[in-house]
């Protein structure tokens, strides 16, 4: 199973934007063609950036361009934009609907479960922290 690509390609837009905004209007076609998506995808992902308030966006082709400095955005600050979380939900690790309640393994899943997935979380969110778009930029 693979996780959600939002992430990734949130953060691969980002770089475009920063790299390019200087001497192209960097518009959803444009990220796409470096991304390899679909520009819809792009657009949808470009929204919630412009939501969380890393970049802004001009409609038509007026392009993207970054809302704070490349230092100021952490790859945590990209992970909780695009994340698709629901309250109460770990975004990275959840459950299965219907484990069976009257079985023995499906009945103690969770309270095996939650402690060591939470933490997981927690240290993959702590990582993300440690990394600015900057720091990437800094390496292309």
């Amino acid at each position: 199973m693979k996780l959600n690509t939002n992430l990734t390609v949130a953060i691969h837009t980002i770089l475009c934007i920063a790299y390019f905004e200087k001497d192209y209007k960097v518009t959803s076609d444009f990220i796409a063609s470096s991304t390899g998506m679909n520009p819809v995808i792009i657009r949808k992902i470009l929204g919630k950036l412009q939501a969380a308030g890393i970049v802004e966006t001009k409609a038509g082709v007026g392009g993207s361009s970054l809302a704070k400095k490349a230092d100021e955005i952490s790859l945590f600050d990209v992970y909780k934009a695009v994340s698709e979380e629901k309250e109460g939900e770990r975004s990275v690790f959840n459950f299965h609907v219907n484990p069976n309640p009257k079985c023995p393994v499906g009945s103690k899943i969770h309270a095996l479960l939650d402690q060591p997935l939470n933490d997981a979380q927690k240290a993959l969110e702590e990582e993300l922290k440690k990394t600015t778009i900057q720091d990437l930029t800094g390496r292309l």
